[in-house]
């Protein structure tokens, strides 16, 4: 899957774009026809901890899923956008095994 990353105000570490495209890739796994996802990372720029804004933004035929976490790190907010991602595609696939 391609999966377009693009930090907002900041340069991401190589390490961090390598981790996110790999946790991204496993998503095939519950739902075989995604197109392309984007991955947009930034900085609130509050004293609050939880500064970091993670947004995902999946595409299938038809139809894509967005998915914005805000957590205390990156790691944490794909982890948690990750697995809303494959609870909605697993969702949309039963919906579509149910129509055949």
């Amino acid at each position: 899957m391609k999966v377009n990353t693009q930090s907002v105000n900041f340069n991401a570490d190589q390490k961090l774009i390598d981790f996110i495209q790999k946790r991204m890739d496993k998503l095939d796994l519950f739902y075989d026809k995604v197109i392309k996802s984007d991955v947009y990372l930034k900085l609130d720029n509050t004293n609050n901890k939880e500064n970091k804004i993670f947004e995902a933004k999946l595409s299938v035929p038809g139809d894509s899923f967005v998915v914005k976490k805000q957590c205390k790190s990156f790691e944490e907010g794909l982890d948690m956008a990750a697995s809303s991602l494959e609870r909605q595609l697993k969702k949309r696939k039963e919906k579509l095994r149910a129509h055949l």
